[in-house]
């Protein structure tokens, strides 16, 4: 067993190897505080020969017995991976991938468990670390170490690792993946912060990176490691010479072709021409020579780029794609917008909900609510193809995330517009950036719903073409200037500043100097398509008549036992007398919904009438709900009684209750005491004319005595 620890962001970081899952490849406990992660990584002996990619497989699981909680369901076990955890798998996979040797088709599994957790610090950030940590420590090919960190800003100060409770407080946190040299990850939120606060945060991150893989350094010190072997097939020189010659000017041509379609159909009949031209050669060699084309393509893409600073579809590097707009295309829905930039397009669409369509979130450490949600669909039609339907991708869930992360700092306060929002978008066309392009079109399709956002957000994805000595920085970039470039940069916000930020990048990391460049280029983009998108919709719309209409009111928190009554009668009460839907907080906060104005105001009146502090001189018209023999009780608003003494029945004497009252009878009553226990006394006589010669009759002292001498009852437990 092998420890290592180091301060870290002024606690201790612990490396622990082993002690447990012996058997892996690698594996490796993280503790930072008191929360605590396994990674342990395994690869396959034979490489895959039917597949053209890594496969790789990143799984973080968080178990509820970390935090001291069994899960809920029915079957009270974790089930398949929540939100959080895909995401975090995706956080972790992005700076891990690029750094296996070009060719290992070793299937790869890294899984990293959350075995204990402190409710403060986060286990999330601790999966790059682990990961790295345990590929490290195993023999499996890897061009390592790297290094994650969480960075926050509270009051204009820089944290890194910030607790949970800190993040609640902070006006940007990202996620920060680096090498030794520079930041190779980023994934973050901002309220709306400059380009240099970003890049503040990135260099004060990168910081404690390089501490973090010193301590990895150590513990692989106290190791002797030796990492396999990886062959990789190199094609036999005289086919890579055929295929050069069948190539000839091809690439070139077929690389200025503008459309899409075109493009892929000139690139698949050179490639099917090639392919049966060189079968009888090299009959067996099909996906070689497919790879040597792909190479030669990828080449052939980025020089004209780099050589010209044209790019395929005839942009210059900063240029943006034509851009239209169309808002309220769906009229019955509560708010949509069609948003197209170029050959991607997204179909936006919100909904307005009350607070039972609030999301419910079962997490390890903690429970609650969520009224603000982005769905992200990327149907096979969007490229015109043909695949699997019926669940939701990883890449859904992750685009879904960063552009609800992108447009949640513009929302209203939900005391403005108590309503819970779902925004799901809908990706007609794709040819790059469409994330980015459900921003833009989730800000419009939220002020179509009326939403009074306080400003448009809009996204723009950057790319990154370079060859060491030559850079092109790309703006609005395309599909395939994103799957043969270095680099995608999205970058999301307001014309105030960024709200989200999501750096990937396929080479070993770019300069600070760099990054600068990108993030000014992506400003000046996002301020274009901003001024488009105020021209389309400046102002919010009204809310649509076929939305839920929300009103909210404060009650005294000591009154919410009063409007839900005993077994929720009086709340059950309004529901079915209004048809509209009411809740309460535990803060007193009460929201009714309905599709009613008229329906909802009525409402309103009830929970008031319920919940209303009756003083001394009130009237009310009630009910006669019980007779006794010394008195009526009253229902004077829904659910809330209050006692009619006999006495104070008629100002003559009364021998029976009933000879003035029965069950069911209206009656108008005056409040003339509220006792000491908040019990009311009503009067019906107050409000009568006192009869001509009436004189009052004297009351008789009450007795000090126990009410006639009886002792009074005794309490026995059983």
């Amino acid at each position: 067993m092998i420890i290592k620890e180091r301060e870290i962001a002024g606690k201790t970081m612990r490396l622990e190897t082993g002690r447990v899952a012996r058997q892996s490849n690698g594996s490796v406990m993280v503790t930072y505080g008191e929360t605590t992660i396994l990674a342990a990584v395994n690869a396959a002996k034979e490489p895959r020969e039917d597949i053209d990619f890594f496969p790789l497989q990143v799984e973080y699981r968080e178990k509820h017995y970390a935090g001291g909680k069994i899960p809920g369901g029915f079957f009270k076990r974790e089930a398949r991976p929540s939100e959080h955890e895909v995401l975090t798998s995706r956080v972790t996979d992005r700076p891990i991938r690029p750094l296996f040797p070009k060719g290992f088709k070793n299937e790869t599994q890294i899984m990293i468990t959350v075995l204990q957790s402190d409710g403060e610090n986060m286990a999330d950030v601790l999966a790059g670390v682990g990961a790295s940590a345990a590929l490290m420590t195993s023999t499996i090919p890897w061009n390592g170490p790297i290094a994650s960190v969480r960075v926050g800003r509270i009051e204009g100060k820089y944290i890194i690792n910030p607790t949970r409770s800190e993040i609640m407080d902070c006006d940007l946190e990202m996620v920060v993946s680096g090498n030794q040299e520079t930041v190779v990850m980023v994934e973050g939120e901002a309220d709306g912060v400059s380009e240099s606060e970003v890049l503040d945060g990135l260099k004060q991150a990168h910081e404690v990176i390089k501490e973090i893989i010193d301590l990895q350094n150590e513990l692989l010190s106290a190791m002797d490691v030796v990492k396999d072997e990886v062959v990789i097939p190199q094609p036999d020189d005289a086919m890579v010479s055929a295929v050069d010659e069948k190539i000839g000017s091809q690439v070139d041509d077929i690389v200025k072709i503008v459309d899409k379609k075109e493009r892929s159909s000139a690139k698949n009949e050179m490639v099917s021409s090639i392919l049966d031209s060189l079968e009888e050669s090299y009959p067996s060699e099909g996906k070689t020579i497919k790879s040597l084309i792909d190479d030669r393509f990828k080449a052939g893409f980025r020089e004209q780029i780099l050589a010209t600073g044209k790019r395929s579809d005839g942009r210059s590097t900063a240029d943006i794609r034509p851009i239209s707009i169309d808002t309220d295309i769906l009229p019955r829905t509560h708010g949509s917008a069609l948003f197209t930039r170029g050959e991607t397009q997204a179909l936006v669409v919100t909904t307005l909900g009350s607070k039972r369509d609030e999301m419910i979130i079962d997490t390890a450490d903690e429970d609650y609510k969520k009224s603000y949600y982005l769905h992200y669909n990327f149907p096979p039609y969007c490229v015109g193809e043909t695949g699997r339907i019926g669940f939701t991708s990883r890449r859904e869930i992750g685009h879904g995330n960063l552009a609800q992360r992108a447009i949640k700092p513009a929302l209203p306060d939900y005391d403005d517009f108590p309503y819970t929002i779902r925004i799901v978008s809908e990706i007609m066309e794709s040819n790059g950036s469409s994330s980015m392009a459900s921003v833009c079109g989730g800000s419009l399709s939220l002020m179509s719903s009326g939403a009074p956002l306080k400003s448009h957000v809009a996204g723009i994805a950057m790319g990154l073409i370079t060859d060491g000595k030559r850079h092109a920085i790309l703006s609005d970039i395309l599909g395939m200037e994103d799957h043969l470039g270095d680099m995608d940069f999205k970058v999301a916000g307001t014309a105030d500043g960024i709200t989200a930020i999501q750096l990937d990048l396929k080479i070993e990391g770019i300069s600070f100097e760099l990054m600068e460049q990108a993030l000014q280029q992506a400003h000046e983009g996002r301020l274009h398509i901003l001024g488009l998108m105020k021209e389309a919709m400046p102002e919010p719309n009204d809310i649509s008549p076929y939305a839920p209409r929300i009103m909210s009111i404060a009650i005294n928190t000591e009154k919410i036992g009063a409007l839900i009554g005993p077994g929720g009668k009086n709340i059950k009460k309004i529901i079915e007398d209004t048809e509209c839907e009411v809740n309460v907080d535990d803060d007193g906060i009460v929201t009714i919904a309905g599709m009613n104005t008229d329906k909802c105001n009525e409402a309103i009146e009830m929970v008031k009438a319920l919940t209303f502090e009756p003083e001394v001189g009130m009237e009310f018209d009630g009910t006669v709900t019980r007779i006794m023999t010394f008195g009526a009780f009253v229902e004077f608003v829904p659910g809330r009684e209050g006692l009619v003494h006999i006495s104070e029945l008629e100002w003559n004497r009364v021998d029976k209750v009933e000879d003035v009252v029965k069950t069911g009878d209206p009656i108008r009553v005056k409040l003339i005491k509220v006792d000491d226990q908040g019990r009311l006394d009503f009067s019906r006589k107050a409000l009568l004319e006192k009869p001509e010669g009436y004189v009052e009759r004297p009351k008789r002292p009450r007795s000090d005595s126990n009410r006639g001498g009886r002792k009074p009852f005794k309490k026995r437990r059983f």
